[in-house]
């Protein structure tokens, strides 16, 4: 039994070393199966490759070829020497377990040593949310100053009132915009697609854009481009774009420099369920696949709670 074992065991120590020496080529793999088989949304790929890219350079640093559990203990608390935030550690703790379980699947190592690193314990942030009348201010903010004040003031309606991210806002194309029936389809992570109603401020604010802005933005490219939300060139405005476009209209405004697209989205949320919504409405709206992602809207809304304590307890 020994005698049959052993040539496989000499493989995989021969395979493990090479694993440093051809990195790029793991790395290049993983994200191809992460991709093309486990359906992941770009930006959650990128994520992963930057990880076991800080990973890889780590091993290729202090010349690591048989790699050890000890080993990955050591990157670890490497991790948290360089003062990363405990999500940051817990994600990349979370990528070293999907790049062995992929080294698995090649056939590149037998056991999976990652899966005996611990969880990364968080404390549960809650977060930062505009008030409505902040948000109001925020969403007048786009002026005649600017160059596109009906795209940006559009954009921001967009935010607040489908709860999008910034990512979705950016991939909305003209064929999922329904301004009569209210709504829009939304391409979220995984490819999952979503319907999700407009209010009346939201519609208005399109309307004004595709009549007054968008044409002339899109005239610049050769053939009518899909996107609703065009850059200065006619291309579909990206992602980075927006998350600048919500930092500069908060410092505008006098809100905190922590603001982020992510922001309007924490907003949309806690407004809704303050207003009586169904978690699980909001959750379906938000694109969340677990409803504990979006239980943490009920403890940002004091008020909220205190009425469902007077109304509910016996002794309120």
């Amino acid at each position: 039994m020994n005698t049959r074992r052993h040539p496989r065991k000499a493989l995989l120590r021969r395979r493990r070393r090479r694993i440093a020496s051809s990195s790029a080529h793991w790395i290049d793999g993983l994200s191809n199966y992460l991709a093309s088989e486990c359906h992941l949304a770009d930006n959650t790929v990128a994520a992963y490759r930057r990880d076991v890219t800080r990973f890889s350079t780590w091993l290729a640093e202090r010349q690591i070829v048989d790699l050890t559990i000890s080993d990955l203990a050591d990157y670890v608390g490497w991790l948290r020497k360089a003062k990363l935030a405990p999500s940051s550690v817990a994600r990349h703790i979370v990528s070293l377990k999907v790049l062995y379980r992929y080294l698995q699947l090649e056939e590149v190592v037998e056991d999976n040593h990652a899966e005996l690193l611990g969880s990364q314990k968080l404390w549960e942030r809650v977060p930062e949310v505009l008030s409505p009348s902040m948000v109001d201010r925020f969403l007048a903010a786009p002026g005649e100053q600017d160059g596109f004040q009906q795209r940006d003031r559009a954009v921001l309606e967009m935010l607040y009132a489908t709860g999008c991210r910034a990512s979705e806002i950016s991939g909305l194309e003209l064929s999922g915009i329904y301004l009569k029936d209210r709504f829009c389809r939304c391409l979220g992570k995984g490819n999952k697609q979503r319907l999700i109603p407009l209010g009346v401020p939201a519609c208005k604010a399109v309307t004004a854009y595709m009549k007054l802005e968008r044409p002339g933005l899109a005239e610049q490219q050769p053939s009518p481009p899909e996107w609703l939300f065009l850059s200065r060139s006619g291309r579909q405005l990206r992602r980075e774009a927006i998350w600048e476009m919500v930092k500069k209209y908060a410092l505008r405004v006098g809100a905190s420099a922590s603001i982020s697209p992510h922001t309007l989205r924490h907003s949309f949320a806690t407004h809704v369920l303050s207003g009586g919504a169904d978690i699980r409405q909001v959750q379906e709206m938000l694109g969340h696949a677990s409803i504990a992602t979006t239980q943490v809207y009920t403890h940002v809304d004091a008020a909220r709670l205190k009425r469902i304590h007077s109304q509910f307890h016996p002794r309120a």
